[in-house]
């Protein structure tokens, strides 16, 4: 594999070889990386760049917003919206849709995004990193809705991240595997690094925040103790544990050499599924994670077959190596 296959060439070869990706889904994806690009700009400038700190504001969840957080919203909102190949977009940092002005010619795409992931890093120097996910507006002549964006994530045409870190690279699926690109600084542009992304099956590695163990539900706590338990427990190996509170630093670290993350549900709040976004975060990672061979659920459930009933819905996430998901998925159905 060349190592100057640029993000461009890679995807004119989906479009033009293998027929996955039309090509207002190939300029969107394009789009979408330029507007990483800047992101990872600002990030990079730090202390430097007055884009440190708090905003002094929330966001929908009653979160307390990171000034790069308006920042890289507000980029990927400029970036998208002129382009003609969305419809409308839709963000965990904004209250509700944003419908492609009438000034500008309307696609037949909606694209999702968590700007920032893992804002409480970002004053500490911590990789962070945007979230995205397309999907395809239902056919017909209608104005755009808010239930447009309601699709489960098997939906998904196109999904990735891009994570700012030692390297910023740009990590994706159009439902053919997952390639990830790494920022050539020097020249401006995202060059193929590594294609067909696997994860193996197996591993000795998971990734939970531990200071909430008491509140977890049963089938987690068993199955953190057995993983705690090394080689004198019932799984007959020691496990490392890694978390980094940032979704998409953790996923990378997986996509790159296997490994589990969990989020689970847990007591305190009782009434939500979980803590992580279902339309932003959990249904791209999971495509991901399943493109490369691992699992993705909720515990009961494959994440891609739930069907979303608002915007800004939470779920539970177990992901990553196949045979871990399923061992603490089948934890929950008591087995």
């Amino acid at each position: 594999m060349s190592k100057k296959i640029s993000l461009t060439r890679y995807l004119v070869e989906q479009q033009r070889l293998e027929g996955h990706i039309p090509p207002e889904l190939r300029l969107l994806i394009e789009v979408v990386a330029r507007a990483c690009k800047g992101i990872s700009q600002a990030v990079n400038k730090g202390a430097l760049g007055d884009v440190m700190g708090t905003a002094g504001s929330e966001n929908v969840q009653g979160e307390i917003q990171k000034k790069l957080d308006i920042i890289a919203n507000e980029v990927l909102i400029e970036a998208n919206e002129w382009g003609g190949h969305l419809a409308a977009m839709a963000s965990e940092e904004m209250d509700s849709i944003y419908v492609v002005p009438n000034r500008y010619p309307q696609g037949e795409y909606l694209l999702m995004f968590d700007p920032l992931d893992g804002s409480s890093n970002i004053d500490v120097n911590v990789s962070i990193g945007t979230i995205f996910s397309v999907l395809k507006k239902a056919e017909g002549n209608h104005g755009v809705e808010e239930s447009d964006f309601l699709q489960a994530g098997n939906q998904q045409v196109a999904a990735g991240y891009c994570v700012y870190g030692p390297q910023t690279t740009l990590v994706l699926t159009v439902g053919d595997g997952v390639a990830m690109f790494t920022l050539d600084r020097e020249q401006g542009s995202f060059l193929l690094t590594e294609e067909n992304v696997k994860i193996p099956d197996n591993t000795q590695e998971f990734a939970i925040n531990m200071s909430n163990m008491r509140h977890w539900d049963e089938p987690v706590k068993r199955y953190i103790d057995e993983c705690l338990e090394g080689k004198e427990g019932p799984r007959g190996k020691d496990f490392n544990m890694r978390w980094i509170a940032s979704m998409v630093a953790d996923v990378h670290r997986i996509l790159c050499r296997g490994g589990v993350f969990l989020y689970p549900w847990d007591k305190r709040e009782p009434e939500k599924a979980g803590k992580l976004r279902l339309m932003y975060e959990a249904n791209p990672m999971s495509w991901l994670i399943e493109q490369a061979g691992g699992a993705a659920t909720n515990g009961k459930q494959r994440i891609l077959d739930i069907q979303p009933t608002k915007l800004h819905e939470r779920v539970s996430v177990m992901l990553g190596s196949k045979n871990e998901v399923e061992r603490v998925t089948a934890y929950h159905s008591g087995l």
